[in-house]
């Protein structure tokens, strides 16, 4: 899942500013590059203060910069390229609480194309391929609670077990229950059987949690 969280924030909190918003919003509608002199002129800023805000959105991964003359001419005498700025290709979505909707589309495009070129079961390769996109995410600077919550799960210690609080796949969930919360059991044990987790997943659907709860290997907790 898409760790960048902290990025995120700090990316849309730079569009609160409103002169920079403004810029942004005057760049990404224009069919082409556009100069720090396009901008100052379009927003009636000056040039330096327009050179400033653009300079922080290319920071900020929101926009992206290139180099061309405007002249059209080569050569010695063509003058310097001018730096230009465009939309980035960075994509930045924030949902309270977190989502990951991104996550659940590339785990399903890989679950057809898996099961288109083996002919089996579509729903049998969405685990495999959620199973596998869970132990991808174990890293051994992180325990399973750190992982789990960079991942949008809100994991909470209810005795010897964790619950989830969060589902990052709500409202797939509410539609597709049988289909989605099966991924995310996949999903969830991949990556505790990564980290060698004495817990697993099950299925202990909560009202306001995730359908996966994490239990001591071979309990069953009971339902809430």
């Amino acid at each position: 899942m898409d760790s960048s969280w902290d990025a995120g924030l700090q990316a849309v909190a730079v569009l609160e500013e409103p002169t920079r918003r403004r810029l942004y919003e005057y760049v990404v509608a224009q069919p082409t590059a556009v100069s720090r002199d396009d901008a100052a002129a379009a927003l009636a800023i000056p040039r330096t203060t327009a050179a400033f805000h653009l300079d922080r959105l290319v920071d900020e991964g929101l926009l992206a910069t290139c180099f061309e003359r405007r002249t059209g001419r080569t050569g010695p005498g063509a003058g310097r390229p001018a730096k230009l700025y465009h939309r980035s290709d960075t994509e930045i979505e924030i949902t309270l609480p977190e989502r990951q909707y991104a996550v659940a589309g590339r785990l399903l495009a890989a679950a057809v194309q898996e099961a288109e070129a083996t002919n089996t079961s579509p729903r049998d390769a969405l685990n495999r391929q959620a199973h596998a996109y869970g132990a991808s995410l174990a890293r051994p600077d992180h325990s399973l609670v750190e992982t789990l919550q960079a991942n949008g799960f809100e994991p909470r210690a209810d005795g010897a077990d964790i619950a989830l609080v969060n589902c990052p796949f709500r409202r797939l969930a509410a539609d597709f229950t049988q289909l989605v919360c099966h991924m995310n059991l996949h999903l969830v044990n991949g990556l505790a059987e990564a980290k060698n987790s004495p817990l697993e997943a099950q299925l202990l659907p909560a009202a306001g949690h995730c359908c996966v709860r994490l239990v001591v290997r071979g309990r069953t907790a009971p339902t809430h």
